[in-house]
């Protein structure tokens, strides 16, 4: 009991922390300096497969209470949008793992996760068949190449489920049909590929199919910086209708991706979507670590000394009502090198919010700055990103930093509808120092005799000037 092991380790554990008997076993050990090394998990750095973590015992924080608090909502088609790395593929590879029949046999990864205390949740585990794929991979820098690339993801679903098309059921239509998807498809039948998939599998399981789409906007977000908008976006707005919309064999879906794309550029056709944006609080637990999380992290890896200058550089994440959260890479990354770096914020090129705005405005420019010198801005927020007018105002600018991790909110000053009028700030330390950065580049290369001009301008040395001038 509580005061036996109070008394065995000197008094310096409390009731909180005895919530398994493997927390006590790591007390144990941590706390009495034994073992301390063989107490941590190993980190696996940029893996996002489920069943490998867990068949590992790699370093993971439980997130599958979101199985059972999406399950409950009932919504059909849930749109949930987080910054990039912030564990939205990693949970998509949970959600596959978890509902897939054709992983009924691994039901023992979830055995000593949260989910697995609810014994109703427990029938859902390996029920339906199940459709994952992903866009990450989308980033042509033409309409032909993002095509093509999405005709790939569809044309590696269809090999998935070779074995369907062997079926009694299928008919010589559906065998046509089958075959016309392939990398010379027309429009038409990439935008019905995944419907007929569908079907097909509930013909042969029974069960409506759930789907996982993973960072559904990255072709979009490619697009517009290299100039085909309206190409990707009305590929695209038809697949997502006959997808998502006229299916009558989904039973659910997930789309995960930074932004919230504006309804009339591809989901005017959407009115079954649910959309969880940074601004909502509905599932602000379940992706990337709270402040708890990291405490419970730090102590695992004897790191708990620095957990104030953790905080500084990487927390500041707003999510709904949540303003302690951190991005996981950067504390997976902390934890395995156990070093103060920037890790998040140097993981993509950036390049849509240089372009943005060292294009921008110059109201846009005098924002930017008041946030580089670490104070607060009030600025209009639009949750849905109006991509091909986003480098005509500064609202869109600061509205897509937000989403995409770079700002966060230190409250709101008036909530109305869409927009929402927020005082923002830049989010940590790691992100300061990558803006710092990106400004820095903007000004390498420059004419050093000019820059010498105009330090002789700023000390009114007219001789020197003059003789600039004369050569």
């Amino acid at each position: 009991n509580l005061s036996t092991v109070q008394k065995v380790l000197g008094g310096k554990v409390s009731s909180p922390r005895l919530k398994t008997v493997e927390a006590l076993e790591k007390i144990l050990l941590n706390d009495r300096g034994e073992n301390k090394e063989n107490s941590r998990r190993e980190i696996s750095i940029g893996n996002q497969d489920f069943k490998t973590i867990i068949e590992n015992n790699y370093f993971y924080q439980d997130k599958t209470r979101f199985i059972k608090d999406w399950w409950e909502s009932g919504d059909i088609v849930t749109l949930i949008t987080r910054p990039r790395r912030f564990g939205k593929t990693l949970n998509m590879s949970m959600l596959y793992y978890y509902f897939s029949n054709d992983h009924k046999k691994d039901e023992n990864l979830f055995y000593d996760l949260e989910i697995w205390k609810y014994d109703k949740y427990r029938n859902l585990q390996g029920l339906y068949p199940v459709i994952f794929l992903s866009f990450a991979s989308v980033k042509g820098n033409s309409y032909d190449m993002a095509r093509q690339q999405i005709i790939q993801e569809i044309i590696s679903l269809y090999r998935q489920y070779e074995d369907l098309i062997k079926c009694d059921f299928v008919s010589d239509r559906d065998l046509e049909y089958w075959k016309l998807v392939n990398y010379e498809m027309s429009d038409a039948v990439a935008s019905n590929s995944i419907n007929f998939l569908c079907e097909l599998l509930y013909k042969k399981y029974g069960h409506k199919t759930i789907i996982f789409m993973d960072e559904y906007d990255t072709p979009l977000q490619e697009a517009f910086v290299d100039g085909f908008w309206e190409d990707i976006t009305s590929f695209i707005r038809n697949i997502f209708n006959a997808t998502f919309k006229t299916n009558m064999y989904l039973e659910r879906a997930i789309m995960t991706g930074i932004t919230r794309v504006s309804k009339e550029s591809i989901f005017s056709d959407l009115n079954n979507l649910k959309v969880a944006s940074i601004m909502v609080s509905k599932y602000e637990n379940a992706f990337g670590f709270t402040k708890d999380e990291v405490h419970e992290a730090l102590l695992e890896y004897g790191l708990e000394k620095q957990e104030d200058a953790v905080e500084q550089w990487y927390d500041g994440f707003s999510i709904g009502s949540r303003h302690d959260l951190y991005n996981p890479w950067s504390i997976t990354q902390f934890l395995d090198s156990q070093s103060l770096d920037d890790y998040w914020a140097n993981t993509s090129s950036n390049s849509l919010i240089d372009k943005l705005i060292r294009e921008g405005s110059a109201d846009t420019k005098k924002f930017f700055e008041i946030l580089l010198n670490g104070e607060s801005i009030d600025i209009l927020i639009d949750e849905e990103i109006v991509f091909n007018s986003i480098d005509k105002n500064e609202s869109s600018v600061f509205s897509l930093l937000l989403a995409s991790g770079y700002l966060k909110v230190n409250k709101v000053l008036d909530d109305r509808g869409m927009r929402k009028k927020c005082q923002v700030s830049l989010t940590n330390t790691e992100v300061v120092h990558m803006f710092e950065d990106m400004v820095r580049r903007w000004f390498e290369g420059g004419n050093i005799k000019y820059n010498d001009f105009i330090k002789a301008w700023l000390e009114n040395d007219v001789k020197y000037m003059n003789k600039y001038m004369n050569e």
